[in-house]
This record gives structure tokens, sequence and C-alpha cells, in this order.
């Protein structure tokens, strides 16, 4: 045998962890054996037991060169041969010795030397066989060289030093604080996994091991690794799958001590594919979800996983199952997040997000006047986004490189809004200290934006139709007038119909600015938008409160959808920013919206039949201030319709008031 193959297999019976070792009981590579020892012999009838209480099995030769060599049999299939790639190599000048020759395997209980090669042959005392059970002292011939067997024990000395206690509470807790440190070095999950499978191998001398995930039906090996920490390959990785199987099912761990004669395992893959004579597989759980499993083994003669290993690995487990736990919410939360992004990128126009039908029209109207150089006039109940379809107008029209200049007209006391307007030279009135340009100069090439028009004075409205005629201004407390060249779009949330007939607001000055009407649908109208603006406004806040906020809970998602929203989506916004930052669990619920009291019971058909055209109704008797007839006529019913629904609505009319209303 060479004496790298002599030393790798003196090495491979040192000490490998806590728990049980295999004695350094040989002579040096290369010494000449001594007839008598400091070794206790066993008979061969004890044999079976004798291996399992530090007994270690070894095959004596020389060398056709003169140089006698010991070989310890620390595996449980050891082969013999020519060829350098056997476990021991024996060069006899081709003289007898085939390539492979012949294998010593240890079934359990007996050693049993066979031939691998068909025309090779064991040479016992001139009796030529294919098959040799092994006792004590046994001597046989393969070729022209002599194997002399032998089955030694550990003095008890020896015995005595190996460390075979369970590990102690603080040495525990110091190797696994010791992991811990290593896996917050670790970055990447499967650089967490290597670390927690070589110390789960290093911790109890195991010979290989593996991280195997489940996910449903699939089996995934994710991690093998040897003693030396380096990667096993593909093709050597071949577990069990009777021991996955067993462990999957009961989940608990399970230790084979005697692998090889084990009824149950002695034929799985693990064992035979990997020689393996012990192992120990534990589950890796996580809130009672089995999410994998952690598989130890040894190929080592006479040795077993203990009671310490089990305990060690186990918490280790531990410590596994919360990693790939965490990492798999990790995955989740990253999937959900993309996932959104898209979802929001596939409903959202520019700044606008929603995907209603409702909505969709309001987006098609965009498109077609940002072309253009008319005015628009956006209406629509306060909170809807008025102002973002005029920033959408604009940055989608020919003045997107010009200023967008916004003006809140019902914000500006009256006495101060024809200044802000139009501007004022040094002197206009008091506290003029210096001349100043209004908003219509700050927007020249670009769009007004003229939020809240209705709040307008009648005088500035004469004046504001003038500008918008003649695109000129002038300063006030100055003659000069000044050419702007402008676009307006205005908004306002009051009815300018309805205002034009109480006199509110100037006729003529409505359909100047009343080119194009973009009426924006209120929050309750849009459907699933409002889930869909809380879920992005949820993202939003919780990146920038650093909240640790989830998503939103099913009551919250009904609430969300059945509440009637007032204040529209400007509402909507305060409520989430509240919640997000109140919330102290993973999701939000309807109380941390303060919509206890939104949820309302599903209606029948055909109460929903009525619910919506006692709304429709009254919707259009508001819009014809109030005229009945008119409102019949325009709904193309009888007027006593009219009346029926408003009596039902206790407004307590007569038929009387019915022929006044008529007369109108």
């Amino acid at each position: 045998m060479q004496p790298a193959r002599e030393s790798a297999n003196r090495d491979t019976c040192r000490k490998r962890g806590p728990g049980r070792q295999v004695p350094r009981a040989a002579p040096s590579a290369g010494s000449v054996w001594q007839g008598k020892s400091s070794f206790r012999t066993v008979t061969a009838g004890k044999i079976g037991r004798a291996i399992y209480h530090h007994q270690v099995a070894c095959l004596r030769f020389t060398e056709p060169s003169g140089v006698p060599r010991i070989a310890w049999l620390y595996k449980t299939t050891t082969t013999l041969g020519r060829a350098q790639g056997n476990d021991i190599a024996v060069d006899d000048g081709h003289k007898g010795i085939a390539q492979y020759h012949a294998q010593v395997h240890f079934n359990g209980r007996d050693f049993v030397v066979s031939t691998l090669d068909e025309h090779a042959e064991i040479d016992v005392q001139g009796k030529r066989k294919r098959r040799l059970r092994l006792n004590h002292e046994s001597t046989f011939s393969l070729g022209g060289v002599s194997f002399h067997f032998s089955l030694l024990a550990v003095p008890e000395s020896a015995s005595s030093t190996q460390d075979t206690s369970p590990l102690g509470a603080s040495q525990g807790s110091r190797e696994l604080a010791e992991l811990g440190q290593r896996l917050m070095e670790a970055t990447e999950p499967r650089s967490q996994l290597e670390a927690i499978l070589d110390r789960a191998v290093e911790l109890t001398g195991a010979d290989k091991g593996f991280v195997v995930l489940l996910a449903g039906d699939e089996v995934e090996i994710a991690v093998a690794r040897n003693i030396e920490r380096k990667e096993i390959p593909a093709h050597q990785s071949q577990l069990s799958d009777s021991v996955l199987k067993k462990v999957a099912e009961t989940r608990q761990a399970l230790i084979v001590d005697d692998a090889v004669n084990d009824s149950m395992f002695a034929s799985s893959r693990s064992v035979i594919s990997l020689q393996l004579s012990a192992l120990l597989c534990v589950p890796l759980l996580a809130q009672n979800q089995l999410l994998g499993l952690i598989y130890l083994g040894m190929d080592g003669l006479g040795r077993t996983f203990s009671k310490a290993h089990l305990e060690i690995t186990q918490a280790i487990a531990g410590l596994a199952a919360l990693l790939l736990q965490n990492s798999r919410v990790l995955d989740a939360l990253r999937a959900d997040r993309e996932r959104l992004t898209q979802a929001l990128s596939d409903q959202r126009f520019g700044d606008i997000i929603g995907s209603s039908q409702a909505l969709t029209g309001v987006f098609r109207a965009i498109e077609k006047v940002a072309r253009t150089e008319v005015s628009v006039l956006v209406t629509g109940e306060t909170g809807t986004g008025k102002e973002l379809i005029a920033r959408e107008i604009h940055r989608r029209s020919q003045r997107r490189e010009g200023p967008l200049v916004t003006i809140n007209c019902g914000a500006i006391p009256e006495n101060l809004m024809e200044s802000e307007l139009f501007g004022h030279v040094r002197g206009a009135f008091t506290g003029a200290a210096t001349t100043r340009d209004g908003k219509f100069q700050a927007a020249h090439g670009g769009t007004l934006f003229l939020d809240e028009v209705g709040e307008l004075p009648l005088n500035l409205q004469v004046k504001l139709l003038r500008v918008l005629q003649d695109r000129v201004v002038t300063r006030l407390g100055e003659n000069r007038p000044q050419t702007v060249d402008i676009r307006v779009i205005a908004a306002t949330h009051k009815n300018l119909e309805a205002a034009q007939a109480d006199g509110s607001f100037r006729e003529d000055l409505f359909y100047r600015l009343n080119v194009i009407n973009i009426h924006l649908p209120a929050l309750r109208e849009r459907g699933e938008d409002a889930v869909l603006l809380a879920k992005y406004f949820l993202k939003r806040f919780s990146t920038e409160y650093d909240a640790n906020v989830r998503g939103f809970a099913a009551d919250a998602l009904d609430a969300l959808r059945s509440y009637e929203w007032p204040g529209n989506v400007r509402q909507l916004e305060n409520r989430v920013r509240k919640a997000v930052v109140l919330c102290e669990k993973p999701l939000i619920d309807k109380r941390d919206l303060g919509l206890e009291g939104a949820s309302q019971p599903l209606l029948t058909l055909a109460e929903a039949r009525e619910a919506f055209q006692m709304r429709y109704v009254l919707e259009v008797l508001e819009r014809n201030g109030g005229n009945r007839t008119k409102t019949a006529r325009d709904l193309d019913v009888d007027p006593r319709t009219i009346f029926r629904y408003l009596e039902r609505q206790g407004d307590g009319l007569d038929e009387s008031q019915s022929v006044v209303d008529a007369r109108a």
C-alpha cells in the first residue's frame, strides 16, 4: 500500500468531534508489526459486539518490496487491488493481483473478503476461494501477497480518555453563540446554510452532511458538505428516500446506529451509495411547518451518533428553520412588492392611480385635450385629485417645458386676489414696497391652474374674462398692459351651472373656461380603486416611516370597499398614513383605519336597484334645481313617480306644490 493512502487511513481514524471516536491504535506507517502489543485481542465470536466497544480491525501485509504495512478497516467496504483507486493499493508487479481484486465488507456482524474480478481468487492455505469469512488472526493471500486479519481492542487507559460525555450546557451555549456570530457575518442564505451544516458535521463527528429543503412534493438538496468543508458532487449526493419519508411523516428526529443491518434502511439509497454505517436526520420545523431536514452520516465502522449529537443537531436545526422561514418571508415580500409595482405600473396614468371604467374615460379625455391649447374645466368632489389631472395635462402638452403655476382661488383673501393674479407695482397699495409680477406673468409660456375657481368674487371674474379673451394683463397700479402666452386649466367642486342660476358666477366666464369639461368620479364610484390606492399608500408610507407593516387584514379590505369615502382620495391617504404610523401589527385591520362601522350588509338585487333609482332621481332633481316636472321629462317617467320617490324620502310635498312646480 502507498504511504499516502496509509496515512489517510490512519488520519480518518482519529477523533472527529465531541462524541465517539475511532482510536488511533496503529503503529506508524512502514513500521514492522510487533508480535505482542498493548492491545487486547478479541475472539472471533465477539466480532459483532466488539466493533461497538472501541475495537478496530486491520490487515497486516508485506509489500513485494519487503516493506511491512498495516491498513485499518474503518470503512464498511474496503477495496484491494493493484490500481491506485483502491482503498488498499498493492503493486505486485503483475504477478497475480488484479486491478480491482477483492473487497473486505463488514455486514454489521462479520468481516467478509470476496473477489471483485471474475478471474481473481483468494488463496487460503492452498485452497482457492471466492469468498471468506474472516476471524481474528485469519490469513489469506492475493496473488503473491499474504494478508493477516486482526481485530484489536483499545486499552482501558486509551478508552478512558475518549470524550463520550454529552455537551455541557455552557459548552453548547458557546457553540451556538459562535454559530450565531458566523451566521451574522454571512449575507447570502446559501452561505448561512453552509455555515450551519459545517458546524453540525464538526460537532457530531459526521463524515457527510446535507440540508434538504421540502416544498410540497419537491425535494431539493440545498447544501451537501463533507468533514473537510468541501462540496459533495451531485452524483455522490444520493439520499435515502425511505429515511427522508419517515422523518417527514413523523416530524421526529431519527438515529440509525447500524444502518448496514437495519431491516428498514439497509437497502436505502444513501446507505448503499454513500456507504453509511450510521445516520442522523433531524426535521427543520418553524411554526409547525416542515421546511426541510438536516441529514448527517458516518461511514466509519463502530461509530454512532449519541444523544449529545442529537441535542446539538436539534438546536442547530432550530436556527436553520428560523433562517429558512425568514428567508421565505422575505422572498414572499419581495415577490409581493414586485407584483404590486407591476400592477401599479399597469394601472396608473402618470401620477394618477386607478383602473376602474369610470377613470379610464378620464384618461382618454386627458390624452385628447393635452395635444390642444383649449381651456379645460375639471370638476369633481373635494379630494378626487383635480390638481393631478391638471399636472398630467400639462406634462403631456406641448408646454411641458414651461412652468405649471397653481393658485388656489379659495385660499387667498379677496383684497389680495387681484395682486396675486395680475401683480402690482411699487406703491400701488399700502405695503406694496416693491414691484411684483402675478401668477399670469409667472405662467408665461406654460400653464396656469386656477383651483377652486368657483370661489372668485364677481369683480375679479370680469377681469379674468378679459385676460382670457385678450391674453393681456395689467399690473395693479400700472396702465401698461403685458401680453402673456398661457394655457388656463380651472377646477372646482361646485356646480357652476347652479351658481350661474343664483348669480354667483358669470355665465360668459363659465363658457370661456368650460371649453372641455373633465369630470372626476368620486372614490366610491371607482370600485376596486380604493383597495389599489390603499396598497399604494401603504407601500409608500411604510418606506417613508420605516414601519413594519406588510398589508391589510381581510376586514380592512372589506371596509375599504364598502365605505363611502366622503373625503375621497385625500381622506383615504390620511387614514392609511395614520394606520401605518400607529399600527403595531404586521397587518392593518379596520379598527386601525377607523372604519369599524364601515362594513355594510349585502343588498338583494331588488334592494340595490331601488337604492340606485332613488339616488339617481335625487341627483337629476338636484341638477334641475328641484323642478320635478322637468326631472320627470328627462327621465321619461310620470311626474307622480318622482313624487313617490320624494315621498319615500320624507319630503312632505303635496299635490298642490306639484302643480306650482309644473308652472315653473
